[in-house]
């Protein structure tokens, strides 16, 4: 039932923005740091606009991921070396390491990257992306196979899997609704340490990179200073916009 209202719910959080401004524009300024956000399964850059406007709105350096649309490894390269080439490229040409937010399959790749290039990230922010768990429990299992030519069973993906179960060396968020109708919630969980968390909201899959209570949670998470990250604060208003933080 979830996945059969995921275009209109998301169609709804896109007309909230209007009402949600005042809301947005009192969450914290940036510091200028670069951020790359990657889209999710089958979308493009065109996916994030919204989500990156905003950044360079608020004080950001933002940046797309520039690779097409993501279709796994036939946009990042076998061993992900397209993305690891294009968070290099953005990395020497700041001087600053980069921050990367990733929406759902981009979230996966996200915490893929900062291990395979942990000097270069600041932290990842994922956005309803499925890292824990069995990759049939959504509902795109089946198309990811057919359109990336690459089977979930196969032994590299397995191991790439369980690897990105554990926490990257990097701080590490996961914004997640329990109203996902495309992954199973249970599987976007951040394990317990000392440098992760979870922030709930309330929302759709497909509307994430549009929610205002998401974009106003990445905007407080990258406001972090450098070596100081902290746990998202549901003090006050807030408890009533984002009802839960968990771990698994």
């Amino acid at each position: 039932m979830l996945a059969l209202t995921e275009l209109p719910r998301a169609l709804a959080e896109l007309s909230s923005l209007g009402m949600a401004a005042p809301f947005l524009a009192s969450a914290p300024r940036g510091d200028g740091h670069p951020v790359m956000v990657l889209p999710g399964f089958v979308t493009s850059d065109i996916s994030t606009t919204v989500l990156r406007r905003y950044l360079t709105q608020i004080g950001y350096d933002a940046h797309t991921w520039d690779l097409g649309r993501n279709l796994g490894p036939k946009a990042i390269g076998m061993q992900g070396e397209k993305l690891i080439a294009r968070l290099h490229a953005i990395h020497e040409a700041t001087g600053q390491k980069v921050s990367l937010i990733g929406w759902s399959l981009g979230g996966v790749m996200a915490r893929q990257l900062a291990r395979r290039a942990p000097d270069a990230v600041r932290q990842v922010i994922s956005l309803g992306s499925p890292f824990t768990g069995t990759p049939k429990a959504t509902n795109v299992w089946r198309a990811y196979e057919m359109l990336t030519g690459q089977k979930i069973d196969d032994a590299d993906v397995t191991e790439q899997l369980r690897e990105s179960a554990s926490p990257p060396p990097v701080p590490s968020t996961s914004i997640y609704t329990r109203e996902d109708g495309v992954v199973a919630w249970q599987n976007c969980v951040e394990p317990r340490s000392a440098e992760t968390d979870n922030i709930e909201v309330h929302g759709s899959h497909c509307g994430l990179g549009v929610n205002p209570a998401v974009l106003y949670a990445v905007a407080d998470r990258l406001a972090q200073a450098e070596g100081d990250w902290h746990p998202f604060s549901r003090r006050g208003l807030r408890a009533l916009v984002y009802p839960f933080a968990g771990h698994a």
